[in-house]
């Protein structure tokens, strides 16, 4: 299986039952940050 690092964050999260904000919380970044990561519309 080859999953784009977006859908790895995407399934981690949802493995550990996290919303998107409690995810950029622990990173100290936005949660927009997060979420254009798992649509794969950035990498930074």
């Amino acid at each position: 299986m080859n999953l784009s690092i977006g859908e790895t964050i995407k399934r981690m999260r949802r493995e550990r039952d996290l919303t998107q904000e409690e995810v950029a919380g622990h990173l100290g970044i936005t949660f927009q940050s997060v979420s254009k990561w798992e649509r794969g519309g950035s990498l930074r």
